[in-house]
């Protein structure tokens, strides 16, 4: 059963950075994707940024150039980074890691990111 779990949130202000992480357990392939997505209070989860296997990566307009997003292939390690700098308060929110291989997703339980002052 695959599982992914993800760390490295908190409550950080204005400005400042923080890196989330999200490791897959319990799978014997690579993910063709993984990316995070968030959800904001009283909103939808949208995309934050994604990463296939062969390194492409997308990213929504509101964290361009703040965000990077990298992953580890090594050994179908299959764990995905990212770097959040900038950090504004709309930025708040849940962060969700997604995996994703062929037509099957799976996603971890989220880390909660606060920024403010």
């Amino acid at each position: 059963q695959v599982q992914l779990q993800e760390s490295g949130g908190g409550l950080v202000q204005p400005g400042g950075s923080l890196r989330l992480s999200c490791a897959a357990s319990g799978s014997i392939f690579s993910f063709d994707a993984m990316g995070w997505y968030r959800q904001a209070p009283g909103k939808q989860r949208e995309l934050v940024a994604t990463i296939t296997s062969g390194g492409i990566t997308t990213y929504a307009d509101s964290v361009k150039g703040r965000f990077t997003i990298s992953r580890d292939n090594d050994n179908a390690k299959n764990t995905v980074y990212l770097q959040m700098n900038s950090l504004k308060p709309e930025d708040t929110g849940v962060y969700y890691c997604n995996a994703r291989k062929s037509i099957l997703s799976f996603w971890g339980q989220g880390t909660q990111v606060t920024v403010s002052s």
